[in-house]
């Protein structure tokens, strides 16, 4: 019983250890974003071969069932990092220095301006108060708390 025990152990360990060379099927970690090895989309594809992190600089891997992607994307925007002319849009043409200028505009000015309305009629509150206003003195009996 023990040996049947330690073969089982000696397999299990043993079979980690050849796990690294074989396949790898990829998945998305994100939905609509996709995974792309040298220039092929490889979500939902099977890769073969050394990639990631750690692994040398001459990385040989294989994608079998991913599809090729565009390094230019075919889209109706207008990327000025790829280099190439809008497809759609205006057409600038540069017109020649010596040419025949038209005659000027002519002159035009507007303005505006806003004010505050003025204030009401009062017969009892002066424009401009004294600094300082002297209220009456109303002697208030003082109320003691207890407690």
């Amino acid at each position: 019983m023990r040996a049947a025990i330690a073969l089982a152990i000696l397999i299990g360990t043993t079979a980690t250890a050849f796990a690294g060379g074989g396949f790898e099927i990829v998945i998305p970690g994100r939905h609509g974003v996709p995974i792309i090895i040298n220039g092929v989309d490889a979500s939902y594809a099977v890769v073969e071969g050394d990639w990631g992190l750690g692994k040398g600089a001459q990385v040989q891997t294989k994608v079998y069932g991913g599809r090729y992607v565009d390094p230019v994307p075919n889209v109706g925007h207008y990327y000025p990092s790829g280099g190439l002319m809008p497809a759609y849009g205006r057409l600038e043409i540069q017109p020649p220095a010596n040419r025949k200028l038209p005659q000027p505009a002519e002159s035009y000015h507007q303005s505006w301006g806003a004010q505050s309305n003025p204030p009401p009629a009062q017969a009892d509150v002066p424009f401009y108060p004294p600094p300082v206003i002297v209220a009456p003195q109303i002697d208030v009996p003082r109320r003691e708390y207890r407690n």
